[in-house]
């Protein structure tokens, strides 16, 4: 092997400034050439970097929030930096991801709903406290705000009694004689004042209208605002991100002495989408370094943010970190962030705490985060994974004490005679492991066949996962999976062609039949005929696991009487060590299940859309079903469409034990049918099913029908054999 210094080893690592070096805290190393990173956006050259926001993209467990918070701790403890936090994700008992961290320095965390924020406050100009009450509005209802209205809550504003937006409310209906008489004044308040009462009275009482209603404080270290109890689609995150950002701009920044300060986006998806933030996070990101602060982003994916002018925000970013993601998605976040090939090609393969680093426009690097022990265990983000594990250990400590106290009790046997030369040799040999011991006789008194191998479990986890929508976690799962076992099998093993033809129906599930068929012929060049579903018993076996049977067992001999009760008494043992095992297995099941039911609540929150459709053919009809979920997510609208079908005679659909129907008359085609369905889960699927009657149909005939999955997240599926459908 040719080792090269690392001046040299940079002309073969595909590294675009391996001779550039960054001032400020540690975060790392680099795997192409060894050295280590340092970054503190703030205190590089402005020529060098002319901005100090960062972008943090990755999928779960790829380490981005990890690698953030660690930036954040250091700059506190090292440079005095402060920090502002909006935390929107964490596990149910412990509240934020950011909870462990904040409290380890010193600094406030605020839950949604325990502590209320003043949108009317004196210590906001007025010009800032309109602005602040116009977001508010918008976020509810974008509509009331009409050029009447906008005046009347001007004049409102001025009431002595707007000090708080309950008295905001009051002054709105009850206003006073101004330029324009009082009446038209309450007139043209009405909208205003009802989008406000959702505040006041309504569902997202208790954020802006308490009797304590204050701002939270300046000089702490690190502030926290805690959303991770909030309905991740209600209109209160937009509105409390508002009023934070306002907060932020106009007394954070005013009244902090700190030489630099780090406003932090936890899932920022949800926030950069809204219309109400967007604008205001633009402006921050434009004018960032003026007001010494940096806009720290942390999210999945940056499909999360569609193709309008999210995406355009993400561009102002001049540092980007990027763990792990699927093949498509790299390709996307490279071409935005106008990384080079290579780069892209690494991010599916990253390992959790790597990323693909861009520090301005030039420089790229691949740099594994370094922690220490007191970092990793503040930002550790499973816990409850890890309760599982340590159940498991707990049970396999209790059954080796009751293997050791069982071991006590027994008599010892005695110990047979040398009878001849080997005996005694044998008698003198080293004494068998007691682990190897406890595994014998476990062999030896093992009452039933063991039953053949089962599949591999990680390929079906890829095919749920596609199957139910989650299409970047599929290509991330099966891209871990096909690394691993091309390690350790080799790249042309039955293994590797397996995970060739699980990405291949991966790709046929989420859309993609031509890189389907790009896969298979892979496999089929390899000179494999293996699927998903047909994955060999082992290594060297030709015949799938599901086809192989245990051969017939053969008629033991008879056994003495005290070898029997010695055999008794070892199945007992081995019973109760199993029973233990089961007992405990289920509490494992339920942390593993909770766990499984967050990630998948987590994977359809990022990916939510609020509008699904599908295109069926059915009687001759090309119809498409459309599905949107309101606002406030308490219903979705579901209606049927055959625009200018001419042999469309009848449409129908059913939900939730709701229907309407269409039907041609006078040789009009029918109208488009509706219902509004109530769902207490906005994130769950709604079922529908749709009748059409088609050329041939009459009245009094049962029409053709489709039962159909709509999802949230825009996908669409065949409720009976789960194959997704076209999109409308």
């Amino acid at each position: 092997m040719i080792r090269l210094p690392s001046s040299h080893a940079a002309i073969t690592a595909p590294l675009v400034a391996s001779s550039t070096t960054f001032p400020g805290i540690p975060i790392g190393r680099s795997l192409l050439d060894g050295r280590p990173f340092h970054l503190s956006p703030v205190r590089a050259s402005a020529a060098v970097l002319p901005s100090t926001n960062s972008l943090a993209l990755g999928g779960l467990g790829s380490g981005k929030s990890t690698t953030a918070k660690a930036r954040i701790r250091r700059e506190i403890l090292d440079h005095a930096h402060q920090a502002v936090v909006i935390d929107s994700f964490g596990e149910h008992s412990t509240g934020g991801e950011w909870a462990p961290l904040v409290r380890s320095l010193g600094g406030r965390i605020i839950e949604a709903g325990a502590f209320t924020l003043n949108p009317c406050s004196s210590m906001f100009p007025p010009e800032v406290r309109e602005q602040l009450v116009r977001s508010l509005i918008a976020a509810v209802e974008p509509a009331a705000l009409s050029p009447q209205a906008t005046h009347a809550l001007q004049h409102a504003l001025n009431h002595p009694k707007a000090t708080s937006l309950n008295g905001l409310v009051d002054a709105l209906v009850s206003p006073e004689d101004g330029r324009w008489p009082a009446a038209n004044l309450s007139e043209w308040g009405v909208g205003t004042a009802i989008a406000l009462s959702r505040y006041t009275e309504g569902s997202l009482r208790g954020l802006f209208d308490g009797q304590d209603a204050s701002l939270p404080e300046t000089d702490l270290p690190i502030l926290s605002f805690d959303f991770s109890r909030l309905d991740r689609n209600s209109p209160a995150i937009p509105s409390l991100m508002a009023a934070i950002s306002c907060w932020a701009e106009h007394v954070w920044l005013r009244q902090s002495t700190a030489v630099h300060r780090h406003l932090v986006l936890e899932e920022a998806w949800q926030i950069l989408l809204s219309p109400a933030t967007a604008e205001l996070i633009q402006r921050l990101l434009k004018y960032s370094r003026r007001a010494a602060l940096s806009l720290d982003v942390v999210m999945h994916t940056l499909s999360d943010l569609g193709d309008g002018k999210a995406q355009d925000l993400a561009r102002l970013c001049e540092i980007a970190h990027v763990g792990r993601l699927g093949p498509e998605e790299a390709a996307i976040v490279g071409s935005l962030l106008g990384l080079p090939a290579w780069a892209v090609e690494r991010i599916p393969s990253l390992d959790p705490g790597q990323a693909v680093w861009k520090v301005g426009p030039d420089y790229v690097d691949i740099v594994q985060t370094l922690l220490s022990e007191d970092e990793a265990r503040l930002t550790d983000t499973s816990t409850r994974r890890r309760a599982a594990q340590q159940a498991v250990t707990d049970v396999a400590e209790t059954i080796t004490e009751a293997e050791e106290e069982l071991t006590e009790t027994e008599p010892a046997p005695a110990p047979a005679p040398a009878d001849d030369g080997d005996s005694a040799d044998r008698q003198h040999t080293e004494p068998l492991d007691q682990t190897t011991v406890v595994e014998q006789e476990a062999a030896d008194d093992w009452d039933w066949e063991m039953p053949p191998n089962v599949i591999d479990g990680r390929h079906h986890d890829v095919i749920r996962a596609a199957n139910e929508g989650r299409c970047d976690e599929a290509a991330q799962l099966a891209a871990i999976g096909e690394r691993q076992d091309i390690t350790a099998h080799g790249i042309n093993s039955d293994e590797a062609a397996l995970w060739l033809s699980t990405r291949a129906r991966v790709a046929e599930l989420c859309g993609s039949p031509d890189q389907a068929a790009q896969l298979r012929a892979t496999v089929t060049r390899m000179g494999k005929d293996v699927e998903w579903w047909q994955q060999p018993a082992s290594a060297d076996a030709a015949t799938p696991a599901w086809s192989s049977t245990p051969q017939p067992p053969t008629t033991p001999p008879m056994a003495s009487r005290d070898e029997r009760t010695q055999s008794r008494r070892h199945t007992r043992r081995y019973l109760a060590a199993i029973a233990a095992l089961g007992i405990v297995s289920a509490g494992v099941w339920r942390y593993a299940h909770d766990q499984q039911v967050d990630h998948d609540r987590q994977a359809k929150a990022s990916a939510y859309k609020g509008r699904s459709g599908a295109t069926l053919h059915i009687d001759g009809v090309d119809a498409d079903v459309v599905a949107r979920w309101t606002n406030d997510g308490r219903r979705v609208v579901l209606e049927l469409n055959a625009p200018f079908e001419a042999n469309s005679k009848l449409l129908r659909i059913d939900a939730s034990g709701r229907s309407a129907k269409s039907v041609r008359e006078d040789g009009w085609f029918p109208l488009s049918p509706e219902i509004a369905v109530p769902v207490k889960d906005p994130l769950a699927d709604v079922t529908v099913r749709v009748a059409v009657g088609g050329k041939n149909w009459k009245e009094g005939m049962a029409p053709y029908s489709r039962t159909v999955r709509l999802s949230p997240t825009g996908l669409a599926y065949d409720a009976k054999t789960g194959d997704r459908l076209p999109e409308d």
